[in-house]
């Protein structure tokens, strides 16, 4: 094994200190398959629907929070995955904090998070 050279993650290599072109970044993100699915899309509104029929039940804090999440709940392959996750705990948790009006949301919440191998 003696001189072989393996690479992982980022990779410098320096030459004397001029002509240094940078960091080789060994690193892609992997494509998101999930976001152009039909089961994922219908997901995202019912989700959508049921969060809808939520609003009008919660304390106006909750209900602004809701809202400020949906930008991010989308089966847009355009949205960072992160965020997208971030969204959806921030619903699961108001969700879970009104009982049992929110366990529907809650559910659909795991439903796309389960599509989107996220659990």
């Amino acid at each position: 094994m003696s001189g072989d050279t393996y690479y992982f993650g980022d990779n410098v290599n320096m030459h004397g200190g001029t002509h240094n072109t940078g960091i080789v970044k060994n690193q892609w993100a992997a494509a998101d398959t999930a976001a152009a699915s039909p089961e994922l899309q219908e997901a995202v509104q019912e989700l959508r629907r049921l969060i809808d029929d939520l609003r009008g039940r919660l304390p106006s804090a909750s209900a602004q929070a809701l809202d400020d999440s949906l930008p991010a709940v989308t089966a847009d392959a355009t949205v960072p995955p992160q965020d997208r996750h971030r969204a959806l705990m921030a619903v699961a948790g108001i969700a879970a904090t009104v009982g049992a009006i929110g366990q529907p949301v809650l559910d659909a919440v795991n439903h796309i998070l389960q599509l989107l191998g996220a659990q």
